[in-house]
């Protein structure tokens, strides 16, 4: 089976500076839910916008189902199907209402404007936001904008859904509203985050950065870990049976 999305040798730096990422390679597969974790400043969000062409590699290249990601027509389509959530929701929203920036990715699939509406209010019902077709974007609270910015991406119907830091400044009762979404999701994840917390209750392989490479975390030993953590960097254990539940539970 080919990989939904995979990178093969990928290095990048930001105008000739030392690379902040080397010789990636990289595979997420159908369905696979995958974690990324690592202190700010490591690339991993350097990583996301690799994978979803919003920068492009100074080596190697970016795949979609096998084809390499060249041409215009490649970026649109993977771009329709690998959807990317943005660390600030303000950078994902723009249209007046809920329901327009809801609509908007279907709009732009070439959609019918009933169809479209259709789609956007499944969406919003789907991550628990019914009845807020007609509220102003920029009124809502933090959580609130978090959830229809991912709203924006799964109304699109992707195959994959990359997230940056989604937990951050979420109150605990969004944070958990959004760990049963995600865990309800049938499609692949990729999830950037030093929340780890937040990463072991929503995918099951892990990964991290050191060295400018991207290197997998086993889960028996990431109690012997320094991770990071909402409260703070600092070394921490979890339980044995919270690191061995499903990461269908919260």
């Amino acid at each position: 089976m080919r990989p939904l999305l995979s990178l093969r040798s990928v290095s990048f730096s930001y105008n000739g500076s030392s690379p902040i990422l080397e010789e990636i390679d990289f595979e997420l597969n159908e369905g696979e839910r995958i974690g990324l974790i690592g202190p700010n400043g490591c690339g991993k969000t350097t990583f996301l916008q690799l994978c979803v062409g919003l920068l492009r590699p100074i080596k190697g290249k970016v795949f979609f189902k096998g084809r390499p990601v060249s041409s215009e027509e490649d970026l649109w389509e993977l771009r329709k199907n690998i959807g990317f959530v943005f660390q600030n929701p303000d950078d994902q929203l723009f249209s007046p209402t809920v329901l327009e920036d809801v609509a908007f990715g279907p709009l732009n699939l070439g959609m019918k404007k009933d169809e479209a509406i259709k789609r956007a209010k499944e969406t919003l019902k789907l991550v628990g936001l019914e009845g807020f077709e007609d509220r102003l974007t920029h009124k809502l609270s933090g959580g609130e904008k978090r959830l229809v910015s991912i709203a924006t991406v799964l109304s699109m119907r992707p195959k994959a859904m990359l997230l940056d830091e989604p937990s951050t400044g979420l109150d605990p009762e969004t944070r958990k509203r959004l760990i049963d979404l995600l865990n309800r999701l049938d499609m692949a994840l990729l999830i950037v985050s030093h929340d780890w917390d937040f990463v072991v209750r929503t995918t099951d392989r892990y990964f991290t950065i050191e060295d400018h490479k991207i290197v997998e975390i086993k889960r028996e030993v990431l109690h012997q870990h320094l991770h990071y953590h909402p409260a703070g960097d600092i070394p921490h254990e979890h339980l044995y049976e919270d690191l061995n539940k499903s990461n269908k539970t919260s």
